[in-house]
């Protein structure tokens, strides 16, 4: 059986990875780019077709292609959500991609439009939901859940049991507990460690686990300069 054919949505630094990853490490072969409309000033992208998005489906049909939204965690994942939602409007059926350099079990769940790399270890009875990104070297523990939207950065431990909610951000070298909550729209920033429950709209803070809650005028600041919200 021939590869399927695939349009990557984002020509950015993301997107020409996807690109790379996805045509040398799995069942899918990129024929095109795709990108809103206002983004696009050239007719090519890598060397393959640039496509408005107001134009795709007439050029790489849904009947004929798959989709993969390949875009950062600008504004705390909503942007890459509402594209990952437009493409479904369109009719598309949405990639995800493992990388098979990573440790994982049969009895894995996840969702569509993820896109996860190299040298993780995904234990047993993992559940991950749609539009994940969880970049290369993480730990996620037995049992865990991680809810749709969320990105988990490099060389994050997720220790069992841990139930992660949606448009979530994990920085750089943080953890979890076992058995914590971790509510939506939470930013766990770099070297933090989460050790008890943490609602909706926080942002946790250094190795003691400080939260500050959403309202919390400091919350509101970080996560503006960080995530352009």
């Amino acid at each position: 059986m021939g590869l399927k054919n695939l349009i990557i949505f984002g020509t950015g630094e993301i997107g020409r990875l996807a690109r790379y990853y996805f045509d040398n490490d799995s069942p899918y072969a990129v024929v095109g780019f795709t990108a809103d409309d206002r983004y696009v000033e050239d007719t090519s992208c890598c060397g393959l077709p640039l496509v408005p998005f107001s134009q795709v489906q007439n050029v790489f049909p849904p009947d004929t292609c798959a989709m993969h939204v390949a875009l950062s965690y600008a504004k705390l994942n909503q942007t890459r959500a509402e594209k990952y939602y437009a493409a479904k409007e369109a009719g598309y059926n949405l990639a995800s991609y493992v990388c098979s350099r990573s440790v994982f079990w049969d009895d894995l769940e996840m969702g569509d439009n993820c896109f996860i790399l190299e040298n993780q270890t995904i234990q047993p009875t993992v559940a991950i939901g749609s539009n994940v990104m969880i970049w290369s070297g993480n730990h996620i523990g037995h049992g865990s859940v991680v809810g749709d939207h969320t990105y988990i950065s490099s060389h994050v431990c997720l220790s069992g049991h841990s139930v992660i909610g949606t448009h979530c951000f994990f920085g750089v070298n943080s953890a979890t507990k076992d058995f914590i909550a971790v509510g939506d729209r939470v930013f766990v920033t770099m070297g933090s460690i989460v050790t008890a429950d943490v609602e909706d709209g926080g942002v946790v803070l250094g190795a003691k686990g400080d939260v500050l809650q959403s309202s919390s005028p400091e919350a509101i600041d970080i996560k503006r300069k960080y995530f352009y919200l």
